[in-house]
Formats: structure tokens, sequence, C-alpha cells
């Protein structure tokens, strides 16, 4: 048995996106400054408690009054072998 959508159904169905669309649109309105306001104050958290972390972690250091620590990364040797070949130019005026 085949069935045929009916103008009044597709009509229906429409309406409800629309209303479903516009509603969402006007809730988001509505309860997005909310759900900023949270989502900044977790990444304010976050990010204090690291500074606060760091800081503190800066003034129980183990190590001595005017010790100094220079870390430094070791230098990574470089091959130039492959660089090709140098060709002397000059310019022509």
């Amino acid at each position: 048995m085949l069935q045929y959508a009916s103008a009044t159904g597709l009509l229906r169905t429409i309406l409800i996106l629309l209303l479903i669309w516009y509603g969402g649109k006007i809730l988001l309105r509505l309860f997005a400054p909310a759900i900023m306001k949270f989502f900044v104050k977790k990444a304010e958290e976050k990010f204090g408690g690291q500074f606060n972390a760091n800081q503190q972690g800066n003034y129980q250091s183990k190590d001595r009054e005017g010790e100094v620590i220079i870390d430094k990364m070791p230098k990574q040797e470089t091959s130039n072998k492959n660089v090709g070949e140098y060709v002397d130019y000059e310019e022509i005026d």
C-alpha cells in the first residue's frame, strides 16, 4: 500500500521545524551569557591554579639562595655534506 504525503502534513512539518529553529535561537540568546560566564569562570580557575602553583614552586625552591642554575640544550651535530654545489656568479648590468 502506497501512502502519499498530504499538504497539511507537509505544512505541519515545516511549521514544527520553524518553531524548533526560532525557539532554539531565542533560548540560546537567553542562556548564552550564563553559559559563557560558566566557561570563563572554569578557565579562570584553571589558569589561576596553574599560576599559583608556579608561584609557590618558585618561592619554595630547594636551591640555596644566590645559587645560579643554567639549563641548556646540548648542541645537535648538523651535517652539511649534502647541501649542493656552490656556484659563483656575477651580476650583469
